[in-house]
């Protein structure tokens, strides 16, 4: 394994990355504009540049309770399978080069169809952080959703 530069971000009190090579831009936050019929993952939209970005709830995705957005809240800005997508996050921590003997494989007792986005855990400086594939978190189904959602806009 080599090392990695990753975005190291927080949802509530855990910690969790990103490849800063997955990530375009991270953004302040902006209001999200509710879209019905919209999966329960997806927040609404953004319009950033001339673009209609769909807004994705990783607090929702694992299971946390919604907040009320702050000056910290940040959106990280992928391409997520084709999809330019914002991920909300309650607030950037640092970026970091991780070096190799601090990346450890996804132990085989989490390891399952719901948790396929994590890619590895990162152990720095007696943290725990989990390094999520952007291109696994959402599902076949919101992918679909989202993609047929845009095209009505």
């Amino acid at each position: 394994m080599q090392s990695t530069k990753q975005v190291i971000f927080k949802l509530g009190k855990e910690e969790f990355s990103m490849d800063i090579m997955d990530v375009s831009i991270i953004e302040k936050y902006v209001r999200v504009e509710p879209f019905a019929q919209s999966p329960k993952n997806i927040k609404g939209i953004i319009r950033l540049r001339g673009e209609v970005i769909p807004v994705y709830s990783l607090r929702r995705k694992f299971g946390m309770e919604d907040i009320e957005p702050d000056d910290e809240t940040r959106f990280l800005i992928t391409k997520s399978n084709g999809i330019t997508t914002a991920y909300e996050v309650d607030r950037m921590v640092e970026i970091v080069q991780v070096e190799p003997n601090n990346i450890n494989q996804v132990p085989s007792i989490i390891t399952g169809k719901d948790t396929s986005y994590i890619r590895y855990v990162i152990n720095l400086d007696n943290r725990l952080i989990v390094s999520i594939n952007h291109d696994s978190i959402m599902s076949d189904e919101e992918h679909n959703k989202i993609e047929t959602l845009l095209k009505t806009i």
